[in-house]
């Protein structure tokens, strides 16, 4: 059994498929406390449903990419064979980790986007920088940033940790950081990573859910 917040078709908003139609399934339940989490609803409410009933949520919208999302999904130990029948029924499938958890169970085929917590999240201490160690193609990195001191700690962790080659993204907390502001810094630098707009945002001002 999965706890599922909710199961809905929207557009992507982020990582390098922003922009194309999704399916999304959100999992109930986080082990994070990010100070700019915009997702708390997904924290404790949820309804229990088998991984078939899953599966039937998702075969009822007419899209073949779908998101595994939450809170943090890699929490309940189910949704790994829910991402392998994903798989299996030929689904292009995104798993969405906050990066405290081990990603090495997660089926071959499955894109992981990692979200590497900076100091402005409050959370850089859970960082597991083993997963690191087991990326492979298709997966990329995610850096939320709410302030400078954000951005040069994230460019220190690339150099260091020579993670250019991967897709980087930079995603300016909504309504903290100037997304204008994070384009200069990354035009000065010459960045290596690609600045990340959440789309739904602005498609969608003000709507939380379902989106």
């Amino acid at each position: 059994m999965l706890r599922i917040n909710e199961i809905f078709h929207s557009i992507q908003g982020e990582s390098t498929h922003s922009g194309r139609t999704c399916v999304f399934v959100r999992l109930t339940g986080c082990n994070l406390r990010c100070g700019w989490c915009d997702s708390e609803y997904a924290f404790h409410e949820g309804r229990s449903m088998t991984i078939p009933e899953v599966v039937e949520a998702v075969e009822g919208y007419p899209c073949r990419l779908v998101e595994i999302t939450g809170g943090e999904p890699l929490l309940q130990p189910a949704v790994i064979p829910l991402m392998a029948r994903l798989i299996d029924l030929d689904y292009e499938v995104l798993l969405e980790t906050g990066g405290s958890l081990a990603i090495d169970r997660v089926p071959a085929g499955v894109q992981r986007i990692i979200d590497i917590k900076c100091p402005g999240s409050g959370e850089v201490g859970r960082n597991r920088w083993e997963n690191l160690s087991v990326l492979r193609t298709g997966d990329e990195l995610k850096f939320v940033l709410a302030d400078r001191h954000d951005y040069d700690w994230a460019h220190q962790e690339i150099r260091e940790r020579r993670l250019a080659d991967w897709p980087l993204l930079f995603s300016p907390v909504h309504g903290r950081l100037d997304a204008a502001e994070l384009a200069r810094w990354m035009i000065e630098d010459d960045s290596p990573a690609r600045i990340q707009l959440q789309l739904h945002k602005l498609l969608w001002p003000g709507v939380v859910r379902g989106v």
